[in-house]
């Protein structure tokens, strides 16, 4: 794996990887219902093909046998099979509001309730860290202070 690569070199045919957010059908995996769930994050596959969708994005095919399998998966979503895991609350892309206000050098930049979106999740940082941006600025923000935007939408990682 070419860690700092996020395109069609990062992973090889035949690597192990593991997927870091929950998978589920947008439609185009035979034979499920949209929105059920194929593949829970922490799930480890093999790679088995490279492609592209819409031309423009990457998409790697990982089979993942314990669960019999194959799904497309972006970079993105994607880790070394060998890189330690650290369950995480949030994923990329969720949505998310500070519970204290954050602030650099004494100064308030966001205040509690804050809107922002997961862009990266830290799993090597303890205690679990993210980049979330906010509006202006992306910051690096442990778990701790993160709540779910919506509440009643969100399950937690055990829920499903």
């Amino acid at each position: 794996m070419i860690e700092e690569r996020y395109d069609e070199e990062r992973f090889d045919f035949g690597e192990r990887v593991r997927v870091t957010r929950n998978v589920r059908n947008d439609g185009t995996y035979p034979g499920m219902e949209v929105g059920e769930l194929l593949i829970r994050r922490g799930s480890v596959g093999n790679v088995i093909e490279v492609g592209t969708f819409l031309q423009d994005q990457v998409v790697y095919t990982v089979h993942f046998l314990d669960q019999g399998r194959m799904i497309g998966c972006r970079a993105e979503e994607l880790i070394s099979g060998d890189a330690p895991w650290n369950p995480s609350r949030f994923e990329f892309h969720d949505m998310v509001v500070c519970s204290i206000d954050l602030g650099l050098q004494g100064n308030v930049l966001y205040e509690k309730g804050t809107q922002g979106e997961i862009l990266k999740v830290l799993r090597d940082a303890i205690p679990m860290q993210y980049h979330v941006r906010f509006p202006g600025k992306t910051l690096q923000v442990p778990e701790s202070v993160l709540e779910p935007a919506d509440p009643t939408k969100f399950k937690e990682p055990e829920d499903y």
